[in-house]
């Protein structure tokens, strides 16, 4: 049982500035063995998907990976074409060492990638992998908020979506993943249904612990456990950053037979069509949020949604810090700041150091983000330093060796601040903790994270104490304010007099 490894993996967002090959240098980028020892590994870099593949086929039996290229990187704009390029030979030139020696493939993909030059680089992948091996079993693993294309789906065997918002299931649909591939190896075959709706949800309206997205998920996994046809349900929440021309939530059902997977793919899509209306933005306004950083008798977390590393942001807007100080805010604790200039400016000053901190200081060429990183100066100390290496403790980071670059705690008045160097968001307390700095003796955290945040400070914040911030930024939730140039219209929440006609309802069927 000999299967393809390889993947592709990030999240890009369309007005934020290109991703290198340098990003993907620093946060996974493995080759040949390497991906399979690291697959193996207590901490590996790569995210749960490929070790859980890895380790399901390990517990399954006898097998032998056939490792090629995992790349993986942070959420940032579109990847300058020419690294894409060079990934594409790499993957070229494994597939093409290991034709006719190859029983299958496993692909880690997210789905909303794209390039300088392409709007659909998975797309391009999963072609590369047909025209090199052929009609060969491929399964796919993707992000939930993949933007889908109808290439995704055709070249493909079996299509698996995340089911949790936070992500923390990775590592089952990478199991999954394992499993459905070893049906394929055994003969059975698949068929694969796509629908997509005009709805481009907004990114905090896609949490998976309650709400809309959560009801029609839910009942995807109800619906396949009673039909032994189905396979796999998907319901893909989609990235709007992404403005392609397949934006938009998108059902894909992998079942035993055509008939079966469009008629619960169009069960599913009439379920979401129904909860359109509550796919919105409800945001907390900056000054209202501040006022409650200074009442509140209980600790809050204050999510900076606006500028989101996970989503493209560059993680370095200064709205909320600037707000915070400007009230007095006390007792609390902001994380995690993007300004490599800063860090090698505290690790230089060493702790103890009193300075004026000047963050989003001039440099180099403007970029799209500088309307939004916007400078700002305080007096500070610094209170502790790391060299960024951290385990994610809890979350989608949870048991991940990160790397955060040159680390800086600063204490600006009665707010902490964490300075880092490598582009991340703050979805783990070990950002926090690995300082010295006591998440649970706070009276506010602020985190620059949309929504992952929740799966690694659940321990410390309930839902009802996080409050999701209305500020400017690459990755604001209130979709109006984007320039969109691909993105399909009319679409829902944008154009109100969207519709959308679904096929005659199978018999039975509810939304």
């Amino acid at each position: 049982m000999r299967v393809a490894l390889l993947g592709f993996s990030i999240e890009c967002n369309r007005f934020a500035p290109a991703a290198s090959q340098r990003d993907f240098d620093t946060r996974c980028w493995v080759e040949g063995e390497g991906l399979v020892a690291d697959a193996r590994s207590a901490s590996p870099r790569a995210l749960g998907e490929m070790p859980g593949f890895v380790a399901d086929m390990d517990a399954a039996g006898p097998w032998e990976p056939l490792p090629i290229l995992l790349a993986m990187a942070e959420p940032n704009g579109p990847v300058e074409h020419a690294a894409f390029a060079r990934m594409m030979v790499i993957w070229r030139e494994g597939l093409e060492a290991i034709r006719g020696q190859v029983a299958g493939v496993y692909c880690v993909l997210h789905g909303a990638g794209l390039t300088t030059e392409l709007d659909d680089p998975e797309g391009a992948l999963q072609g590369l992998i047909r025209e090199v091996l052929g009609p060969v079993p491929l399964v796919c693993s993707y992000d939930l908020h993949a933007n889908v294309s109808e290439a995704m789906v055709r070249d493909c065997d079996a299509f698996v979506g995340y089911r949790t918002n936070p992500h923390l299931d990775m590592r089952e649909r990478g199991a999954e993943s394992a499993q459905l591939l070893r049906r394929l190896l055994g003969g059975e075959r698949a068929r694969r249904a796509l629908v997509r709706l005009p709805i481009v949800a907004p990114t905090v309206s896609m949490l998976t612990a309650a709400g809309p997205y959560a009801e029609v998920i839910d009942l995807g996994q109800e619906l396949a456990a009673l039909d032994p046809a189905i396979w796999n349900v998907s319901v893909m929440g989609g990235f709007a950053y992404g403005d392609t021309p397949f934006n938009g939530m998108a059902v894909v059902v992998t079942a035993a037979d055509q008939p079966s997977a469009d008629s619960m793919a169009e069960r599913i899509a009439r379920a979401a069509w129904a909860r359109r209306d509550r796919f919105v933005a409800e945001l907390t306004p900056l000054r209202e949020a501040v006022a409650r950083a200074k009442a509140s008798p209980v600790p809050l977390a204050f999510a900076d949604v606006a500028d989101n590393p996970g989503g493209g942001g560059r993680g370095n807007t200064m709205h909320i810090l600037a707000a915070f100080l400007t009230a007095g805010v006390e007792g609390c604790l902001v994380g995690v700041i993007h300004d490599p200039l800063l860090a090698e400016e505290a690790h230089r000053l060493g702790r103890g150091a009193r300075f004026t901190a000047r963050f989003n200081r001039p440099q180099g060429t403007l970029t799209a983000d500088d309307e939004f990183s916007r400078p700002l100066a305080a007096e500070a100390e610094v209170v502790a330093l790391s060299d960024g290496r951290v385990t994610g403790r809890r979350g989608i980071y949870g048991g991940t060796a990160m790397t955060l670059g040159a680390t800086a705690a600063l204490r600006l008045g009665g707010i902490t601040v964490v300075v880092i160097s490598i582009r991340t968001q703050c979805a783990d307390p070990a950002f926090f903790e690995h300082l010295g700095l006591d998440i649970g003796a706070a009276r506010s955290v602020v985190v620059k994270s949309r929504g992952h945040f929740r799966g690694g400070f659940d321990e410390f914040f309930g839902h009802d104490r996080i409050i999701e911030v209305d500020a400017p930024g690459l990755t604001s939730p209130i979709l109006s304010r984007f320039a969109w140039t691909r993105l399909p219209r009319p679409v829902l929440p944008l154009d109100e007099d969207t519709t959308w006609t679904p096929k005659e309802t199978p018999k039975g069927a509810k939304p």
